[in-house]
């Protein structure tokens, strides 16, 4: 018998406002409270309504359908005016092109080399640690993804233009969060400082990805990075990417790989300093297979506890935790019809925390990995999307992530000082706020009887 799913409107609208206003202020919560309504729940973003899908059902047709339910809508619509028509916000029509030039840059081969720089990058921003201090763990993370992000997109680059890059993609960063969350259109075009230091920071940014590219044709050859394979990429026609284009996809990958990765790192630290039996079980992982070296990519396959907390974590906090559509043309969802240009609006948030696809939803429970490797092949965890559309860097992203995790915690404890509420920041990703942990170095278990105390 087919499946029946129900549709209804959230309660709660404003006149002429609707629901932006509860969006904007507690856009958690206002999500976490839709599934409650219905599978498919109709609320209004100003004058415009738009469809929250929240069964996973109806979420994978939206996923898998993708010239139907196309790129678009508020978030794409924000972030195209951002980053461009990258690979991740290209409507439909342009992505198999883009798709297939960009996947050699991706291809399987290409992550240990990737991974090499990543840990040359990890270990420059770790070496002035000391035992006892303190540091802002979502910025400490940020500077992480930045510097390794950095590293794989231009491998030749230099400390004053990685700082530039650093500076740009921060200002660029907060500025699609107020974009893409702004209750009232056509604020984002007014002159205020905000508004006028994102638009400074996009133009720097284009000014130093277009040196690069002058750069890099001038003195051709690959150099084993992300750019030189844009550089190199070609079409069935024999065509490669404009320099805007190559522009473009450049802030995608940066985009990508340093806020989500650094926001999901953040997350992780927290969660396994307040799970003392989980980060017993990383350590002892860690101890065996790393006895206190720096993790590489060969020793990946030997850490599935690391890799079963950075899969748990995004399940519990996925760094893309809202997403719009928009379609492309009258079509059914659920039994219920939806008109051409309808907005189409999916939270993996909402669905990783769903207790009848994971049970005790809100726990952190890496464990619940054990059983079956659930990433990649299950239609409920979608932290990189699914279908045609799935991250094409979610290896890239793992991979970052789990080296990060790794190194870091064979060498140190982060302890966040006590009294401090860890919660999401009001962002595009799902970023805690800043917040503060000390540092006390570790000992592998093979070196000394028990591992060093916290310092006090």
């Amino acid at each position: 018998m087919p499946t029946t799913y129900t549709a209804a409107t959230a309660p709660g609208a404003l006149p002429l406002l609707g629901h932006a206003v509860a969006f904007a202020r507690r856009p958690l919560e206002f999500f976490a409270a839709l599934p409650a309504h219905g599978d498919l729940v109709r609320i209004r973003l100003g004058p415009r309504d738009a469809h929250v899908v929240c069964h996973p059902d109806l979420v994978h047709q939206v996923l898998t359908q993708d010239r139907v339910f196309d790129k678009g809508g508020p978030f794409f619509d924000k972030l195209r005016e951002v980053i461009g028509d990258g690979l991740a916000s290209c409507p439909a029509h342009e992505h198999r092109r883009q798709r297939r030039m960009l996947q050699p840059a991706f291809h399987r081969d290409r992550l240990p080399g990737y991974a090499a720089l990543m840990a040359e990058e990890i270990a420059a921003a770790t070496a002035d640690w000391r035992p006892a201090a303190e540091v802002d763990v979502p910025a400490t993370m940020y500077r992480i993804t930045t510097a390794a992000t950095l590293r794989c997109l231009f491998s030749a680059h230099d400390q004053a233009g990685s700082l530039a890059v650093h500076e740009s993609m921060e200002l660029i960063t907060k500025g699609v969060a107020t974009r893409v969350l702004l209750p009232v259109p056509g604020l984002d075009r007014l002159p205020t400082p905000g508004n006028l230091r994102f638009r400074r920071a996009q133009q720097d940014l284009r000014r130093m990805t277009q040196r690069v590219i002058t750069d890099y044709r001038a003195r051709a050859g690959d150099r084993d990075d992300l750019f030189s394979m844009l550089l190199a990429a070609r079409d069935e026609d024999g065509r490669g990417l404009t320099d805007d284009e190559i522009h473009d996809q450049a802030v995608t990958f940066l985009l990508g790989g340093m806020e989500t990765t650094a926001a999901l790192l953040a997350w992780a630290w927290y969660l396994i300093a307040t799970h003392p039996a989980v980060r017993a079980e990383l350590h002892a992982e860690l101890d065996r297979v790393l006895g206190g070296r720096p993790a590489a990519y060969a020793d990946l396959p030997e850490l599935p506890v690391t890799g079963r907390i950075v899969d748990e974590t995004l399940r519990l906090y996925p760094p893309g935790w809202m997403f719009t559509r928009s379609t492309t043309a009258a079509t059914e969802l659920g039994g219920h019809r939806l008109p051409a240009g309808a907005i189409v609006v999916y939270s993996p948030l909402v669905l990783h925390r769903d207790a009848g696809l994971f049970p005790r939803p809100l726990e952190f429970d890496p464990g619940r990995w054990t059983a079956k490797d659930r990433r990649g092949n299950d239609t409920s965890f979608i932290p990189f999307a699914a279908g045609a559309r799935r991250c094409i860097g979610d290896g890239f992203a793992v991979t970052e992530a789990t080296l990060v995790l790794a190194s870091v915690a064979a060498r140190w404890q982060l302890d966040p000082l006590p009294g401090q509420r860890i919660r999401p920041a009001l962002n595009a990703s799902l970023t805690p706020r800043a917040y503060t942990a000390r540092l006390s170095r570790r000992v592998p278990s093979d070196q000394s009887s028990t591992i060093t105390a916290p310092n006090r």
